[in-house]
């Protein structure tokens, strides 16, 4: 049995980038009183992204970094880090996973989050790209003018970034660096 499956997680059986493409997609459905839907707010992140000469992975990561809030807005950027694991770098792995208390400086502080949490992070390698994400291309992504290119756009690009299983975090080489 483990045989077939890993034969067919190397012959592209593995579906995970049209289920990453069909979350996407749910997400033209959450609108969460801003000006627009996740959809275009992820669309207009990767297209900052894109237009700002980021890595295919990083383009990947912009559109998919809210891709937890199909499922739940509390601890999404930890869903989308855990799907996107697999198939990125740490440093990527780590935005994702932490883009939420990047945007932190961004809240009033009634709510109750420390603004200053990103400082937490400084020392990190990839803290100054995370920066860069969070208020570079996250944070101006609610433009209901902007018009940015369909989702359909961006499908070659998710299939080849989610079709390198073994090459991100989730590879050994990967998970002892990233310790």
């Amino acid at each position: 049995m483990a045989t077939v499956v890993a034969e067919s997680l190397r012959s592209g059986g593995d579906s995970t980038a049209d289920r990453v493409l069909c979350l996407l997609e749910s997400l033209r459905h959450v609108r969460l009183g801003l000006p627009v839907n996740q959809l275009d707010h992820a669309l207009q992140t990767a297209a900052r992204a894109e237009t700002a000469g980021a890595p295919e992975e990083m383009i990947v990561a912009a559109l998919c970094h809210d891709l937890g809030k199909a499922i739940s807005g509390h601890n999404h950027g930890a869903i989308a880090a855990e799907i996107l694991r697999p198939f990125v770098s740490a440093g990527a792995y780590a935005i994702l996973r932490h883009h939420e208390e990047f945007r932190y400086v961004d809240y009033p502080r009634w709510t109750g989050v420390d603004p200053r949490a990103r400082l937490r992070f400084r020392d990190e390698p990839w803290y100054r790209a995370a920066v860069v994400f969070a208020d570079e291309w996250d944070r101006g992504a609610l433009d209901p003018d902007v018009r940015t290119p369909p989702l359909d756009y961006y499908s070659p690009l998710v299939r080849t970034v989610l079709s390198r299983p073994g090459s991100g975090i989730g590879s050994d080489r990967h998970f002892r660096e990233a310790r």
